[in-house]
Formats: C-alpha cells, sequence, structure tokens
C-alpha cells in the first residue's frame, strides 16, 4: 500500500494536517524532522550550526528512505525535502499532497519561530520565504499527486480538503467517504 506524504513550504502545516489526516484514515503519521531529532537526540537548529545545510540533507534522505519503507503511512516531510533529486524519485513513488500556502500566510506562521534555521540566519525572512518559494514550489508541484492550496482556515476543515482531494483523485488510499460536519 502507498503511503501519503505531505510536502511544502514551512508553515504550510504539513504536520498539523498530516496528523488530522493520519487519524481520519486510521493510519501512522511520522513526522520526518521529528524523526531526525529523536535519533540525533538535538533539534534540526543545533544539526545545521554543526553540519549547515548539506550535512542536515544528508540525514533527511536517509531517514526519508527509511519511514518510507513502512506501510499505512501519513509522512510530513521537512520544507527542503524535495531540493535532492533523489528525494524526488523516492516520493514519486507515493501518493504526494502539496500543501501550497502564500507566502504571506507562511511569514505570519512563521515569524514567531526561532527553530527555522534558513528564516533564523536572514536579515529579511519575508524576502528569504519568497526565494525559496520560488525555487522549491516547481519541486513540489514536480512530486505532487494531489495540489492543495493552503488558505487560513480550521485545521478539521483542512484535513477535510484532504480527504475529499484524496477521495477524488486516489480512492484507493482514501476510502472513507466522509461528509463535512
Amino acid at each position: 500500500m502507498q503511503n501519503i506524504v505531505l510536502v511544502g513550504p514551512m508553515g504550510a502545516g504539513k504536520s498539523t494536517v498530516g496528523r488530522g489526516l493520519a487519524t481520519l484514515l486510521k493510519r501512522h503519521f511520522v513526522d520526518s524532522d521529528h524523526e531526525i531529532e529523536k535519533r540525533t537526540g538535538v533539534d534540526i537548529p543545533t544539526i545545521f550550526e554543526f553540519e549547515g545545510e548539506e550535512g542536515f540533507r544528508r540525514r533527511e534522505t536517509e531517514m526519508l528512505r527509511e519511514l518510507l519503507e513502512r506501510e499505512n503511512v501519513v509522512l510530513a516531510t521537512g520544507g527542503g525535502i524535495v531540493m535532492r533529486p533523489e528525494n524526488r524519485e523516492l516520493l514519486k513513488q507515493h501518493c504526494v499532497l502539496y500543501l501550497r500556502v502564500p507566502v504571506a500566510e507562511q511569514h505570519r506562521r512563521t515569524r514567531k519561530s526561532r527553530r527555522r534555521p534558513l528564516l533564523n540566519a536572514s536579515e529579511d525572512p519575508r524576502k528569504r520565504l519568497e526565494e525559496l518559494f520560488r525555487l522549491r514550489d516547481p519541486l513540489y508541484r514536480e512530486v505532487a499527486t494531489i495540489v492543495l492550496q493552503g488558505r487560513n482556515q480550521r485545521v478539521r476543515d483542512a484535513v477535510q480538503a484532504a480527504c475529499d482531494a484524496l477521495q477524488a483523485q486516489r480512492p484507493d488510499l482514501c476510502p472513507l467517504a466522509r461528509s463535512r460536519s
């Protein structure tokens, strides 16, 4: 059975929507960044500090391979997962939901976080988010089975929208035809 993987920029809601979707579909939820932190015993900013982005990306690829071998999983990935071609090839073997969120919404959701190494190192975090969006949006689209337009909505509505999209395009992965409540 294919896994369901959520990709998108930081602040898109991948973990939140993924957790809700996993509950709804009775699948296991896994967050690749949390798994890396659990395995290393340090947080992502610390890995960036000591190993740089390239060191983190190597760890991320290893974790992605391992997590995608599991079955019946909803996997939330880090925003930069699509940067490596080998990751994109791995992702294409699964059902990928791209949570596409406008930069203004990303900025609103991430502006107070100290756990975003790519933003913390920038003098203009909003500009950095715009740069990352221009660079990564085509890569997210390349791997996406489904593109969901993120907007400011309740978590329950976002999860239901993801399930509805799955039901429409991949009913084999989302057998629950649930009505909005």
